[in-house]
């Protein structure tokens, strides 16, 4: 086989950065790592890139691998190249991001990496330059969400303003004013509030709402003006 001649090897990995939502809070899901250097640390879900994979298969797999999970649609975020960034040997890395819906998914993950989900707020810190990696991708989500509808597709089919309000909080990770929250949500035209009500969350209870799914799609962007300084995101 044929081979350039004069070139240096450089190894190929892949990391996901998986965010999940539990109803209320934002996570992120780490293991802890299994062979040195940094042995015992947390980490985001690595692993080597086989010569007859493409990036998207070989995080597919390495995710399963390390934490149970599969079938999770992840974005490419980044290449990370610095060359000192793994101190073993000259590594780039190919990394992806996913939000999910953590219940969605708990019965697939299994325990044999320790994997565990962190509230962002209370993540430790990482190996190499994960927290990098963790940074730049809770910044493209921000920019997503705002433009895509993605974060409705976290929540069940009918749900109180309380929790969309946690998902928007967790995801740009900011304090929004209950009644102007409210207003805005309301305001978009897009909400059909029901009859029953949550009385799990207080006494008083919450009105249960589900999206106008016949006009969502094409006037998504009226939730822009819930985001937090969108200027920043475009």
């Amino acid at each position: 086989m044929q081979k350039y001649t004069g070139e240096t090897r450089v190894l190929v990995a892949t990391d996901c950065i998986i965010f999940g939502f539990d109803g209320w809070k934002i996570k992120l899901l780490l293991v802890q790592r299994n062979i040195e250097p940094e042995k015992g640390r947390w980490s985001l879900m690595g692993g080597f890139m086989k010569p007859t994979e493409t990036p998207d298969d070989a995080a597919n797999r390495v995710l399963e691998h390390r934490t149970g999970l599969k079938n999770v649609y992840m974005d490419q975020l980044k290449v990370f190249g610095q060359p000192d960034r793994d101190p073993v040997e000259r590594t780039l890395s190919i990394a992806y991001y996913a939000l999910i819906d953590i219940h969605k998914y708990e019965k697939q993950l299994n325990d044999e990496h320790h994997a565990e989900w962190f509230l962002i707020d209370e993540m430790p810190d990482l190996i190499f330059d994960h927290n990098e990696m963790v940074k730049m991708a809770r910044k493209q989500l921000m920019y997503k969400a705002a433009l895509h509808p993605i974060l409705f597709q976290l929540l069940p089919e009918k749900f109180t303003i309380p929790q969309l309000q946690a998902l928007y909080e967790g995801v740009y990770q900011t304090e929004f004013d209950d009644r102007n929250f409210s207003r805005k949500l309301l305001s978009t035209g897009l909400l059909i509030k029901l009859a029953e009500k949550d009385k799990l969350s207080s006494k008083k209870g919450a009105f249960y709402y589900k999206l106008d799914q016949t006009h969502y799609t094409e006037n998504f962007e009226k939730f822009l003006n819930i985001v937090p300084n969108p200027d920043k995101f475009f």
